[in-house]
Parts: structure tokens; sequence; C-alpha cells
């Protein structure tokens, strides 16, 4: 059964093992290419070379973020979903059940052979993108955020093996080919978007402080509104949950009028005139120091969503009386 299930697979696995030796090897020269920039190798008075190490790459490491962000959609998309749906389709799986090979074990092989190339894939991808990627990560401190959290050390697996089981279980429910595979790819896709925005940041209680309004800082804000509302605060390593508005001294809203006055000079001169309002928020935040503490969680829910679609799809193999 391992050998057949084998066989229908290995199309699949050769233009899969194609895909990852070409990513593993841009990886591979993404890394060396990183370490002998000039920074690696600083001793003393660095900060001038990370700043620009981390704007040399950030572009490039970006792109390729985001492209291989698609690695979990895919994988459920062209291993998953065609899995069960093509036989279901076909009727080849006929033969296997009149056989003496049962419904459960015939559906467990394929689980497992295809299941297990999944996660190894994202395996590697997952290792080689976190070493090629670990100078700048050091430099940039921004791990937790949503688009670089998923692609580092333990949560692709999980990834990977939800995306897979979605697909699997989508094509025996669906029995047709096409319409799992387009279900398989927005689903996947969906739940890349909830976990990170809206499921993540509450995996514990935020810790709460206050955090001075610096002409650093505000310079460095993505966003400043007209009701003192902002956007884009960071702390160093971790993962904001949520910002007040801009608070004076007494704890209250900042005064409109005077703020408006700052904001509306130069990108320049605004920020000083900002700081000397003395303003502060209030913000909640996950630390850097529960970074491995919600890798683990993510893959955990991921394995958990896993293990309940591979319940599912043995529910309805079960013969029917």
């Amino acid at each position: 059964m391992i050998w057949l299930s084998w066989r229908q697979f290995r199309a699949s696995a050769i233009v899969g093992g194609l895909a990852l030796g070409l990513a593993a090897v841009g990886l591979i020269v993404l890394g060396l290419t990183i370490r002998q920039d000039p920074y690696v190798d600083c001793t003393a008075n660095c900060a001038p070379l990370a700043a620009e190490f981390a704007d040399k790459y950030v572009n490039l490491l970006y792109f390729v973020d985001a492209g291989l962000l698609l690695l979990p959609p895919i994988l459920g998309i062209f291993w998953g979903a065609p899995l069960i749906a093509r036989e279901l389709e076909t009727g080849t799986h006929r033969l296997v059940w009149n056989q003496s090979v049962t419904r459960y074990r015939w559906l467990a092989v394929k689980l497992l052979v295809v299941g297990l190339a999944a996660v190894v894939a994202a395996g590697v991808v997952s290792g080689l993108l976190t070493w090629a990627a670990s100078p700048y990560d050091a430099v940039a401190g921004d791990r937790f955020t949503g688009l670089i959290f998923g692609l580092r050390n333990l949560a692709p697996l999980g990834y990977a093996l939800f995306a897979f089981l979605l697909g699997t279980t989508l094509g025996l429910l669906l029995r047709r080919t096409l319409p799992a595979m387009a279900l398989t790819g927005l689903l996947v896709i969906v739940v890349q978007i909830l976990v990170p925005t809206t499921i993540r940041p509450h995996f514990r209680t935020p810790v709460a402080s206050e955090v001075p309004m610096t002409a650093g800082v505000v310079a460095n804000l993505s966003f400043l509104g007209a009701d003192a509302d902002i956007s884009g605060l960071k702390i160093p390593g971790a993962l904001v949950v949520s910002t007040s508005r801009l608070l004076g001294r007494d704890g209250r809203v900042v005064d409109l009028d005077r703020y408006h006055e700052c904001v509306s000079r130069s990108p320049e001169t605004a920020p000083a005139c900002i700081e000397k309002l003395d303003l502060h928020v209030r913000v909640t935040y996950q630390p850097p120091g529960r970074y491995w503490t919600f890798q683990v969680i993510e893959v955990t829910l991921y394995c958990a969503l896993a293990a309940l679609l591979a319940g599912l799809a043995f529910r309805r193999i079960r013969p029917r009386r």
C-alpha cells in the first residue's frame, strides 16, 4: 500500500522536489550573501552599519517572505485536494477497497506518505529561511510580526500539515478536484490572515505599559490621525496588540488644537513639536520573551486543527450500513 501511494504521488513529488531544490539553492545563496556584508563581522561602533544593513535587505527579504508564504496554500491545493478527490472522480478507489486493504488503511497510508512529505518540505524551507535571514532578524527585531512569524522556526510545519489535511478533507467531501483545489486555496489564505491579526495577539494576556512620545518614536510612526490616534508604534522584538490615543501628562487626550498645530508643520519639525507636548500612549503588547511560547502554541493549534480534519476524513470514509 505504501508503494502504491508513492507511485500515485510520484509525479507530484518530483515536481515539488525540483521546486524545493531551487528554493533551497536560492535561500543558501541569500544566506551566504547576507553573511558577506561588513556589518556581520562588525565588533565596535556598529550602529551606522546596522542601519545600512537593514535598509539594504529589508525589501529583498520582504519579497522572499511574501513568496514563501504561498507554500502552505500550494501544498493544500496541489498535494492535498487532488489526493482523494481524483481517485473518487476516476473510480480507482474501488479497486483498492475490493482488495484486502481496508478503507481506513488506504486513507491512513495516503495521509501519512503525502502529509510527511509536506511537513518535510515546509521544514526544509523554514530551516533555510530562518538561517538565511537570522542576521537581518537580529537587527530588525520584528520577528513577531505577522509575515515573519509564520515563516520562521516551528510555525510553518503546522501551517503545512493543516493546509494539506484541509485540502484532502475538502477533496473527500466535495468529490471533485477543481472545486476542492479552489476552496482549499481560499480557506488557507483566509486562515493565514485571520490567525496573525485576530487570534495570535491574544494567545496570552498582553502586558500593559506607557510609551513616551519622543521625537524619535513619533518619526517612526506610520500614521498620525486628526483625532490624536496613531498606528505603527513599535516595541523592539515585541508584538504590539493595541495603542491608545495620544495622552497628555494628566492622562487625558491631548489638546487637539495644539496637536493640530504640530501636525500641520513639516515632517522634519513635527516630531520635535509633538515631543514638547509631553505626550504618551498606553500600549498593550506581547513581550519578546514569549516568542517561543507563541511558536509552540501556534504549531499546536494548527496540528489540532489538522487532527480534527483527519478525524472528519476517517468518519466520512467509513463503510455505510
